[in-house]
């Protein structure tokens, strides 16, 4: 398919995300629009969005476009290319999964108080505005589009606005998104200064010094890492992410946080041309610390929608680790392992899309169907919602790296990557790269760590709360939801070869080489760079599995294990098991907790339950709220009331500093 009708594809999946968005302005008067109308355009502009990303990646061309709008000297522009069209793929599958999870979900708020009007409205502006960052060629339009994404998102971050909990993490998301906006904007003014225009074919042709250079790389790092959650600018995220609706979470978590990574790697790898290292060892420092601290954090918690956005920073410290690799190599000279690093950062992304995606989707599904939150309460619901258990269980065996999931590739790239430090000169950073690897080595431990406990709580042994022992399985549409995604996640796993042929586009035409030897084997094999020094084959190790499970069945059998004898179990004399007798994800956590105690702000104490009696209760709080935005916020208040007394009704005050204003101004006139 021609390049020229893959941006026009593009552009319907826009005017569909719009056409639902109005639309929802009928759910006024018939909350049933949303349902029937706005969340099947939803699901249409993913689907329309997906072709378009696989027309671009096939086609490898690139083809622009210029609209008569924006200002008259101004127009805006677009363009489509391997890039764009890999995060177009990427925000389609995710919003095709929501076309389908979605009308079962907003059924249950057509009779309550919240809006549909606003719900449907922003969510369809949500999109549009995610899918015009990727299309825009100009910065006019993508500053545009960006500051749309982020006031839709605020919007249904406090969709439930009743709450203070809502208001107060809306806020605080608004706060941060616009910071971090202010300083992409200040960045592409250094770029459009040198380039002599806004739009970006102007900006590449920019010839930057390395002073220059750098600071336009640190006002887009700091902005494009805020927007991506990355530490210790993560603040907005354990809080917003909770807030919203469960499929809105999905969409913020799985696709939001991954156009912020296509920001950053359009201006870092795109527009300000030759890279230097130094960007790398920073972006693989932030990228280390957001993964163990985000890996941690998540461990800690007891709310599910709360853990689930810790673990998103951890997966895009992981995806920052293998974009930090691809800058030393490629900035000292080093292609090949550059470009493996940056395929493992694309693969890393997609796959934290799906996987996060499903596991919000399955939390929304736990919540529509018990009303709950926190895993204290859950218990047992493997037998009471046996899709969303399985499906959830693709989820977390995904998200934990295991094999034969698309979570293992990934991160089985990036140290395939880091293992090629060895080419570097330089001493000091093959030293630091084995650190970072370590890392991300102790990150997966607790990452799996974090997932059992969430599944043997949640699911397993008795349900610990009334609502939860009463939970039935949800409408076919939200497990129909949650199977797209755990489907993606299977094949992603099983056929590596064939998803990095796909992304090989990206590299290949950004950077001018992409991983020749990925698919030389065919497709049973993934090669990274030589098949001598290391390969993996994904459906083998799944035939292996199959084959030891099937040979332990055998052996049991033959052993004569060949059904289960059931009794009552030894009780000491005391009364049968109940669910308090049950492990808690508190003390899952503990000694975890323990090791790492001076990370933590730990407060405990005794709180009342409802129905009577007492019960123990530990927050784990985050210390960089004390050593950091606490203080940030003390600086500003006193600075703010200082600049008060400006204000204080007296004219000679007044009339003094308007002397002084136009004094300092006709000073900087005719300087």
């Amino acid at each position: 398919m021609r390049i020229e009708i893959a941006l026009s594809i593009a552009g319907l999946a826009v005017a569909l995300a719009l056409g639902s968005a109005a639309v929802s302005l009928l759910a006024a008067r018939f909350p049933k629009v949303v349902r029937f109308v706005a969340m099947p355009l939803t699901g249409l502009c993913g689907v329309t969005a997906i072709l378009a990303g696989l027309s671009a990646l096939s086609s490898g061309g690139v083809a622009t476009a210029t609209l008569p709008l924006g200002l008259p000297w101004l127009p805006w522009h677009l363009r489509i290319d391997a890039l764009a069209g890999f995060f177009l793929l990427l925000i389609g599958l995710v919003t095709s999964a929501i076309g389908l999870y979605g009308p079962a979900y907003v059924r249950g708020l057509e009779q309550g108080r919240d809006s549909l009007v606003a719900l449907g409205g922003f969510t369809g502006l949500f999109l549009a505005g995610m899918l015009l960052v990727v299309l825009a060629d100009d910065a006019f339009l993508f500053m545009i589009a960006w500051e749309v994404m982020s006031l839709a998102s605020y919007f249904l971050v406090a969709f439930q606005h009743d709450q203070a909990a809502n208001r107060r993490a809306a806020f605080l998301y608004l706060l941060m998104a616009h910071i971090g906006g202010l300083s992409i904007l200040l960045g592409f003014g250094v770029l459009a200064s040198f380039g002599d225009g806004f739009s970006f074919a102007s900006m590449r042709a920019a010839e930057l010094s390395s002073i220059w250079a750098s600071l336009t790389f640190g006002l887009v790092f700091l902005g494009f890492g805020m927007k991506a959650g990355l530490v210790p600018l993560h603040a907005w995220l354990p809080e917003a992410h909770p807030a919203a609706p469960s499929y809105i979470s999905a969409l913020m978590s799985g696709v939001m946080l991954k156009v912020a990574v296509y920001g950053f790697i359009r201006v870092v790898f795109d527009l300000i041309g030759d890279v230097q290292w130094t960007w790398g060892m920073a972006v693989l420092a932030i990228g280390s610390l957001s993964a163990f601290t985000g890996a941690l954090f998540a461990l800690m918690q007891t709310d599910l929608k709360r853990l689930l956005a810790y673990s998103s920073v951890e997966n895009l410290g992981i995806v920052f680790i293998a974009l930090g690799l691809a800058l030393i190599f490629i900035g000292t000279g080093h292609r090949q392992p550059g470009a493996i690093a940056f395929v493992a950062a694309l693969y890393h992304a997609l796959n934290h899309a799906l996987f996060k995606g499903l596991l919000f989707l399955g939390a929304g599904s736990i919540l529509h169907s018990t009303h709950e939150r926190d895993l204290e309460q859950m218990g047992g619901l493997l037998r009471r919602m046996p899709w969303t258990g399985l499906f959830f269980l693709i989820g977390c065996l995904s998200i934990a790296a295991l094999p034969p999931f698309n979570g293992f590739v990934s991160e089985w790239l990036t140290f395939q990557a880091a293992l090629q430090a060895w080419q570097l000169e330089s001493g000091v950073m093959r030293s630091l790269i084995p650190i970072a690897t370590a890392v991300l080595a102790l990150t997966g431990a607790l990452v799996a760590a974090t997932f059992v406990k969430v599944y043997g709580i949640a699911f397993l042994g008795q349900a610990r709360s009334r609502h939860v022992r009463r939970a039935r399985p949800g409408p076919w549409g939200i497990r129909a939801g949650q199977g797209l995604l755990a489907v993606l996640c299977v094949l992603l796993g099983l056929f590596p070869t064939l998803v990095i042929g796909l992304i090989d586009a990206v590299p290949r035409q950004l950077l001018g080489l992409g991983l020749p030897e990925a698919g030389s084997r065919g497709w049973l094999w993934l090669v990274p760079d030589a098949f001598e020094a290391a390969s993996y084959s994904a459906p083998l190790v799944t035939l292996l599995l199959i084959a030891i499970a099937v040979v332990v069945v055998w052996g049991l059998h033959q052993v004569g294990v060949r059904r289960v004898r059931r009794c009552d179990a030894w009780d000491c004399g005391f009364a049968p098991p109940t669910s308090r007798m049950q492990y808690t994800a508190t003390a899952f956590a503990q000694p975890v907790r323990r090791v790492f105690a001076l990370l933590f702000r730990v407060e405990e104490g005794q709180v009342a339950r409802d129905g009577g009696g007492m019960r123990h209760q530990i927050k784990i709080g985050d210390r960089s709220w004390d050593r950091l935005y606490l203080p940030l916020a003390a600086l500003v208040d006193g600075a703010a009331r200082r600049v008060v007394r400006l204000q204080s009704g007296n004219v000679r005050v007044y009339l003094g500093s308007t002397l002084a204003t136009l004094l300092v101004l006709l000073w900087i006139v005719s300087a």
